[in-house]
């Protein structure tokens, strides 16, 4: 099957270029020309790599790039005319995997290609589900729609910060599972934070508070490991009416 990638650039030439180019190589090559595109499409098509302009003309492509890394792990190389060493480190910081400055040579995208798409290809067993086809998450009450930003409770909006939308989709893609705190702080706040296990109790009880789970029903802690998004169960054993 072919890997699908996500080139995301405002500048029409370069996208067709770009994707006769990279289908040539033997990808399946989908577009977007702005920010919010990208984001929608890179939910809703679950792209195995995602080439991204920072230069779009709504959403900053740092911007989008942060939004991304709040719910995804997908492999992000930023596309700039700006060579700049500051430019290349917010966008690093920001979660990008490589950076390629314009003009560039179609071979040297590809060799950068080759690269992430490998880390992707061999990560451990056992990691992360993968989001629903529509960009949507369910579990149980809970509803996460990845592209918007948006979380529902028995269909009704919740209003969470971007970090507390990060720590509930990171469990949600992994309900039923215990996660640890360090897998928690490193997928959520970053490698820099692994030893803060004091912004996962502080998130925690906010989360609950919004999720009207006081007694820690549906969002669990697991004293000295970590925390798991619990789904309840329909009652099989129940009679019929």
């Amino acid at each position: 099957m072919s890997q699908k990638i996500l080139v995301v650039d405002d500048d029409p030439a370069l996208l067709r270029v770009m994707k006769i180019a990279l289908a040539g190589l033997g990808y399946e090559v989908s577009t977007a020309a702005n920010g919010m595109t990208g984001l929608s499409e890179t939910a809703l098509k679950s792209p195995d790599a995602v080439v991204l302009d920072l230069g779009l003309p709504d959403l900053g492509g740092v911007e989008v790039c942060t939004r991304i890394r709040e719910w995804s792990e997908v492999p992000i190389i930023v596309l700039s005319a700006d060579a700049t060493e500051e430019r290349k480190i917010k966008a690093l910081d920001a979660g990008a995997d490589d950076y390629v400055t314009k003009p560039f040579a179609m071979g040297e995208l590809q060799a950068r290609l080759r690269v992430v798409l490998r880390r992707t290809t061999t990560r451990a067993a056992g990691a992360e589900t993968p989001a629903a086809p529509n960009g949507v998450i369910e579990a149980g009450p809970l509803r996460l729609d990845l592209a918007h930003h948006e979380a529902l409770l028995d269909g009704k909006t919740l209003d969470l910060t971007r970090r507390e939308f990060a720590f509930l989709t990171y469990l949600a893609r992994n309900q039923g599972r215990v996660c640890t705190q360090r897998m928690i702080l490193e997928a959520v706040w970053g490698h820099g934070y692994i030893r803060e296990s004091q912004y996962l109790r502080e998130y925690a009880y906010r989360l609950r508070r919004k999720l009207n789970d006081d007694r820690g029903t549906l969002l669990r802690t697991r004293p000295g490991i970590g925390y798991q998004l619990v789904v309840p169960q329909p009652d099989t054993d129940a009679l019929p009416d």
